[in-house]
């Protein structure tokens, strides 16, 4: 398994590889010796998996955890096509504001993983698409937040010629800057901590 840091600090994209026969294929999109050594610990306990299912032109995020008790995620795409897009939201993190996008198919194999903190988004590139979670805590609306994934000072790349389709929360959702002013944004140290505590 290839991993690949990306320019959010301790976001990582993994690529499995694939073994291909005149059955069809296997692969494996998770292996916890490669997670190791390029995140340092193994993978968070799982508290909930989840799965969404889009039609193209759906963006969901950039949605985050209040930290604490902040929310880790393994992410993956077993069926369409999507751009996930990472964004650090940790202030004080050394690439606090900055983002990257990775496109994830069923052909690459390929996932995701966020650390605590960092915010999550993802555009929809074809129908039924669906995207596949692991999460380090369960889903609880009295702690989730976000972020608009449209707020120009972020420039988040969604494609041109895609109309975007938002649910409500998304569309109202603040901006970066008007999070930091509220000071919803989570810690760069509390959530080094944090991800410390599971080593």
């Amino acid at each position: 398994m290839r991993a690949r840091k990306l320019s959010v600090e301790g976001a990582v994209e993994f690529t499995p590889e694939v073994f291909p026969d005149e059955r069809g294929l296997f692969a494996s999109p998770y292996q916890e010796p490669a997670f190791v050594e390029a995140v340092g610990r193994p993978l968070f306990p799982v508290a909930q998996t989840s799965h969404s299912r889009s039609r193209r032109g759906v963006v969901r995020g950039v949605h985050y955890t209040a930290t604490p008790p902040g929310n880790a995620k393994y992410v993956y795409c077993p069926q369409g096509r999507a751009l996930d897009l990472i964004v650090d939201l940790r202030t004080g993190s050394p690439t606090f504001g900055a983002w990257d996008a990775v496109e994830l198919t069923p052909g690459s194999y390929r996932s995701v993983y966020l650390p605590i903190g960092v915010g999550h988004a993802f555009v929809i590139l074809e129908d039924d698409t669906i995207m596949s979670y692991l999460l380090s805590m369960f889903y609880d609306p009295a702690v989730e937040l976000a972020i608009s994934p449209l707020d120009p000072a972020l420039g988040l790349p969604i494609p041109a010629g895609l109309d975007p389709l938002l649910s409500p929360r998304d569309r109202e959702a603040p901006t970066l800057a008007a999070a930091m002013e509220a000071g919803t944004l989570p810690e760069y140290d509390v959530c080094q901590r944090m991800e410390a505590a599971r080593a």
